[in-house]
């Protein structure tokens, strides 16, 4: 049987997620895949899709509102993929007490202001010149480590590259168990 993997998207959900495929394309033969629209979790309808509109919105409420749908939808311990936004909602439903085997969050753009960890294997994954990734000083803090990747910046998670590093990553955790 597969394991389960649920992955939550960036800011942008579906709509400018094309990237999202490449991962499906590594992991859909060795997972099952569950995918969450981090738009469709934190009920964010803006009248004007921009990003600062969206961002607006997933801050003031939208974030909470998606970790609250995500510890209704998933009970059973799964392992994460989650991309900037998501990444942030999986990892503060994670201190909720979603049931989670690991998280491999890429980009998550508001961890820096949590101040504890999950009780989970976790692999931040953030671009050397991404604004939003937290300081070395925060993950020492903390007590987790952070996989800075020289050279990107936030949007690194579409990147075929980093698709393939991640997805080997995630490959590597269900083939060892197998063996």
């Amino acid at each position: 049987m597969a394991e389960k993997l649920v992955v939550v998207s960036d800011m942008w959900g579906a709509k400018k997620g094309l990237w999202i495929a490449s991962y499906f394309g590594y992991l859909q033969q060795y997972y099952d895949i569950v995918f969450y629209d981090c738009q469709q979790l934190g009920n964010i309808d803006v009248p004007v899709s921009t990003e600062e509109n969206i961002h607006k919105a997933f801050v003031e409420g939208g974030i909470d509102t998606a970790v609250a749908h995500l510890l209704k939808k998933e009970s059973e311990p799964a392992h994460y993929l989650a991309f900037s936004t998501g990444g942030t909602i999986a990892y503060k439903a994670a201190l909720k007490g979603l049931p989670m085997k690991s998280l491999t969050a890429i980009s998550a753009t508001r961890v820096r202001l949590e101040t504890d960890k999950p009780d989970t294997s976790l692999n931040l994954v953030y671009g050397e010149c991404d604004e939003f990734k937290p300081t070395l000083a925060w993950a020492r803090k903390v007590g987790t480590d952070l996989n800075v990747v020289p050279n990107f910046g936030h949007q690194l998670y579409s990147d075929e590259k980093i698709i393939t590093q991640v997805c080997m990553g995630l490959l590597e955790q269900v083939t060892r168990k197998a063996v």
